[in-house]
């Protein structure tokens, strides 16, 4: 659809201290079906053509608005989303698990685990250590003897 604007000066004032008219007049070329389809609509509404165009264009763009705002909304949401996931994410990469140990008891392992901090294997029936920390978790962490022995030696 091809359009053409022009826009008229404003009209002064009609009387005093009346507002200025702001509007403008646009003139857009448009297909004769929907020229046609604009006058059939503004005749059963008993409203000039301009009208319904202005009000129909008010209404689109008022629209176009609204979904702007909500996709802005939406990204955001998924902007906070990722920066709480992607510290969670930093936080289980970046501590040490053991870090919080106050101390090691050493267990035979009744089902296969894995070192909290190597993340080596240890099978079912090894010695492995239970760390127990300063912090209460529903978690319980085990640690290979090496990853014990050397986290014991770091803190003292």
């Amino acid at each position: 659809m091809e359009s053409e604007t022009s826009a008229e000066e404003p009209q002064a004032p009609s009387r005093p201290g009346s507002e200025e008219r702001k509007e403008r007049v646009l003139h857009t070329r448009v297909p004769a079906v929907l020229e046609r389809e604009l006058k059939r609509f503004a005749g059963n509404l008993r409203v000039p053509v301009s009208n319904l165009v202005r009000a129909i264009l008010e209404d689109a763009v008022a629209a176009a608005d609204r979904a702007t705002v909500n996709v802005e909304n939406q990204l955001l949401s998924a902007v906070k989303q990722l920066e709480v996931e992607r510290e969670r994410i930093k936080k289980k990469v970046l501590t040490d698990p053991l870090e919080h140990a106050v101390a090691f008891q050493a267990v035979t392992l009744s089902k296969p685990a894995s070192c909290a901090r190597c993340q080596c294997d240890l099978p079912r029936g090894s010695t492995a250590q239970l760390v127990i920390g300063s912090e209460p978790t529903t978690e319980r962490l085990f640690a290979c003897t090496a990853c014990a022995t050397s986290s014991s030696s770091e803190e003292a």
